[in-house]
C-alpha cells in the first residue's frame, strides 16, 4: 500500500518499544497580566504642534518616542516612567499655554494692550 506525501508520519518509529504510548506536549507561556502604557504621543505632536510653550510641547514628544522605543523592547517600567514623564511636560505645557492666551486676552480687552501698540 503506498502512501501520499500528507498521509506519512513524519516519525515512522514513534513506538520504539511495544505497548509503549507516546505522549505529546504542549508549552504555552503565558505572559504578565500588564495593562498597556499610554505614550500620550498624540497629545505631544499637538502640543509640538500649537503649543509649544518654552519647547515643553518638543520635550514632551521626545519622551512619548523614547515611551514607544521602550514598550518595543517590552520594558514596560522604561515605557511607564518615560509616559509620566511626557504626560507630566504636556500638562505644564497645556496648562501654560492656556493661562498665557488668557492673559493677553484680559489684558486685550482691559486696554492695557492696543491693537494699535501691537501693529508697531
Amino acid at each position: 500500500m503506498e502512501y501520499r506525501s500528507e498521509q506519512v508520519t513524519m516519525n515512522p518509529n514513534s513506538y520504539p518499544y511495544p505497548g509503549q504510548q507516546q505522549v505529546q506536549s504542549t508549552v504555552i507561556t503565558v505572559a504578565q497580566n500588564v495593562p498597556p502604557v499610554r505614550d500620550h504621543f498624540l497629545w505631544s505632536i499637538f502640543n509640538f504642534f500649537y503649543l509649544n510653550f518654552c519647547c515643553l510641547g518638543f520635550v514632551a514628544l521626545v519622551y512619548s518616542v523614547k515611551s514607544r522605543d521602550r514598550k518595543v523592547v517590552r520594558d514596560a517600567e522604561g515605557a511607564r516612567h518615560y509616559a509620566s514623564t511626557a504626560r507630566s511636560l504636556n500638562i505644564a505645557a497645556t496648562v501654560l499655554n492656556v493661562l498665557f492666551i488668557i492673559i493677553f486676552i484680559g489684558l486685550l480687552f482691559s486696554g492695557v494692550i492696543g491693537i494699535n501698540q501691537l501693529r508697531n
